[in-house]
């Protein structure tokens, strides 16, 4: 499936950024776009790799499916999911890996700045709980874009998830920037 919603009230985007949920069966995507209406979600969907490719083919389909993605929407940075652990699911983290190394060529291809979240700071980011389950993700997702309805499948809601804590993020690291500019400009006060 694939979503996408209009920003008719603000024609000039202040940046728009992008989070991936990496998988080698199904990478999620999701395009978010900040103006003065605050963040909405311009595109989300999945790209998908063909059952029966060699490892190889299928990592490039990712890898060629995020650069169309990259190359339409022009985002300011990338945030992709952090695999820190094998976890329960070894096999799962490794094909995952190869989807991640994918992504990150294609971001460095394209010149876009990548930042990387850990599941539970994403999830501890939109619900306050770093043990969110996947349908607490999808409500607070909704909620956070304004969505009439829950992303499906889940890597679009997961994506998402990841792109609104870059959003975050960038808002806070522009915020303390601009702090640090003006305490500089500030002239020291004579006891």
């Amino acid at each position: 499936m694939h979503y996408s919603q209009q920003n008719s009230a603000e024609p000039n985007v202040a940046e728009r950024c992008v989070g991936v949920d990496p998988g080698l069966v199904r990478t999620g995507y999701a395009v978010l776009e900040t103006s003065g209406n605050g963040h909405f979600l311009r595109e989300g969907g999945v790209i998908r790799s063909t059952r029966g490719l060699s490892l190889a083919e299928r990592v490039h389909e990712i890898g060629s499916g995020l650069r169309e993605v990259i190359r339409e929407f022009r985002p300011r940075a990338l945030a992709i999911e952090q695999v820190f652990s094998l976890g329960k699911n070894p096999k799962s983290a490794i094909l995952m890996a190869h989807a991640r190394g994918a992504i990150l060529l294609v971001a460095a291809e394209e010149n876009v700045p990548v930042f990387h979240f850990t599941p539970t700071q994403v999830k501890k980011l939109l619900t306050g709980s770093g043990r969110a389950s996947k349908e607490q993700i999808q409500h607070a997702v909704r909620m956070e874009l304004r969505l009439e309805q829950i992303l499906d499948p889940h890597d679009v809601a997961d994506a998402s998830a990841i792109a609104i804590c870059l959003h975050h993020h960038l808002r806070v690291s522009e915020k303390v920037k601009h702090e640090a500019r003006l305490s500089k400009e500030v002239p020291a006060t004579k006891p």
